[in-house]
C-alpha cells in the first residue's frame, strides 16, 4: 500500500487496534482528531480522549476488526468491517461502517455507524 495514500493511515491504526497495541493505534491520530457516533455525536475530542477510550477494549481477547470493504475518495476512506468484541451481554460481533477524513497523514476526524449487535452462543 502506498504510504502517502489516505488508506495507509486507516490500514496501519486498523492494523494497531487488532494487534491491541496502543503506541501504534495512537499514532496514526492527530493530536487533535475528533471521533463521532455517526452522525454528529462526538465521543471523543482529542487524541487524549480517544486513547482513554480504547483502553479497555483493547484489553478483550477476542477484539478484531476484520476489513470487509474499503473505498477511498480524495482524503475520505470508507471501511465496512465486522468488530468481533467483548460486550456487556457477552462475546458477539457488530458490523460497523467507518468513515476517516485523513489530513497530512492523520486522522483528523472519524464517524462510527454500528449494526446490531450479534451474540454468540
Amino acid at each position: 500500500m502506498d504510504p502517502l495514500s489516505p488508506a495507509y493511515p486507516v490500514h496501519m491504526q486498523l492494523e494497531a487496534y487488532n494487534a491491541r497495541d496502543m503506541d501504534a493505534f495512537m499514532i496514526w491520530w492527530a493530536s487533535d482528531c475528533q471521533y463521532h457516533v455517526f452522525p454528529d455525536q462526538l465521543v471523543a475530542n482529542g487524541a487524549g480522549e480517544i486513547r482513554e477510550r480504547h483502553v479497555e477494549r483493547f484489553k478483550e481477547p477476542n477484539l478484531h476488526g476484520r476489513l470487509l470493504s474499503r473505498i477511498v475518495s480524495g482524503n475520505t476512506v470508507v471501511d465496512h468491517e465486522t468488530v468481533t468484541r467483548t460486550f456487556p451481554e457477552g462475546p458477539g460481533e457488530v458490523d460497523v461502517i467507518c468513515i476517516y477524513e485523513v489530513v497530512e497523514g492523520k486522522i483528523a476526524k472519524a464517524w462510527f455507524k454500528l449494526g446490531t449487535v450479534r451474540l454468540h452462543h
